[in-house]
């Protein structure tokens, strides 16, 4: 492919996004029309919809793209099958893009996300592996929780205090099982 060509429906998506998560902020997303974010952004219907099948495509699109981002934020732990449990990456970056995570938990899209890696080693010596999915809907409701009523209060605390108020609910269940 034409590499200028790349480029440029990248810096449109770009546009497209940017446009879209601005008016997120203030609107419900049935509020927000193709001809909305073609306005502000400058471009054509026809331009939008070359790159996307509707506004919900692009909310999804979005969504997956947050989703590759944390990812790529663990990807030597998946490569080397080891969990070091170090959610401080995960706060600084929440930190760093605020209305990114804003927007992920405003179009609902971590109902969708399911945990699919977890520390089999550690959930073997705490919990035996009984019940880990249990388990596992626990800790996502909770961590989305306190992620939810950080970004609420604008992220005022550091990443460093919140991983602290996260090690400190599991604290207890770490020296319990020793």
């Amino acid at each position: 492919m034409n590499t200028s060509n790349n480029k440029r429906r990248k810096e449109t998506r770009n546009k497209i996004s940017k446009v879209f998560i601005s008016l997120l902020q203030t609107k419900e997303i049935s509020e927000i029309s193709v001809t909305d974010i073609c306005k502000l952004a400058k471009i054509n219907r026809s331009t939008f919809y070359v790159n996307y099948l509707d506004i919900y495509d692009l909310a999804d699109k979005i969504g997956q793209e947050l989703e590759e981002e944390v990812k790529f934020l663990y990807q030597e732990e998946r490569n080397t099958n080891h969990n070091s449990n170090d959610f401080l990456k995960l706060f600084k970056h929440i930190k760093d893009n605020q209305i990114f995570y804003k927007t992920y938990f405003k179009l609902n899209m971590d109902k969708n996300f399911i945990i699919k890696e977890y520390d089999y080693h550690l959930s073997k010596k705490l919990y035996n592996d009984k019940y880990i999915d249990y388990h596992m809907e626990f800790f996502k409701a909770g961590l989305n929780a306190i992620i939810k009523k950080w970004l609420n209060n604008g992220c005022k605390e550091s990443p460093e205090e919140i991983e602290n108020i996260l090690k400190s609910e599991y604290k207890s269940k770490n020296n319990t099982k020793n």
